[in-house]
């Protein structure tokens, strides 16, 4: 990766991740991601993504839609070590030209220093309970894991 920005900590790693989402740059969106075999994306509703070619075209497809999408990140929690961050993060994602159409998502995004800087190795979202009655209807549910 070459041409790839070299990140010095996760958080920039983080804020470049988010930019390239919010621009739908597929070209920068890979560059973020590790050159791993093992890398793995599961969007919200989605099935585990895992690899290279999967995770690419799930952003290819997503990217494609046309649909712009700005994000404001909020109960932000992370953890670190020498070569490993996880940071758990709400999405406070609002589709722009939707008339206020929004959405909160839950996700953990794993970063891993390699040779080339911090880069995202894992990233992991799912819809998240927006209001009290969908906290109560969740908290009705069983407890699958």
């Amino acid at each position: 990766m070459t041409d790839a920005p070299r990140f010095s900590d996760p958080d920039e790693a983080e804020e470049a991740f988010y930019a390239a989402f919010e621009t739908a740059d597929l070209e920068s969106m890979m560059k973020l991601w590790a050159d791993d075999d093992t890398i793995t994306c599961v969007h919200p509703g989605g099935s585990r993504l895992v690899g290279r070619d999967e995770v690419r075209e799930s952003w290819r497809q997503i990217f494609q839609s046309q649909m712009r999408l700005s994000f404001r990140l909020t109960e932000r929690h992370a953890i670190s070590d020498r070569n490993i961050a996880v940071h758990s993060v709400l999405e406070e994602i609002e589709v722009s030209g939707q008339g206020g159409l929004s959405a909160v998502v839950a996700s953990t995004n794993v970063f891993v220093l390699t040779k080339d800087g911090w880069r995202i190795w894992m990233h992991h979202a799912s819809n998240a309970a927006t209001s009290e009655e969908e906290a109560d209807d969740a908290a009705e549910r069983p407890t699958l894991h």
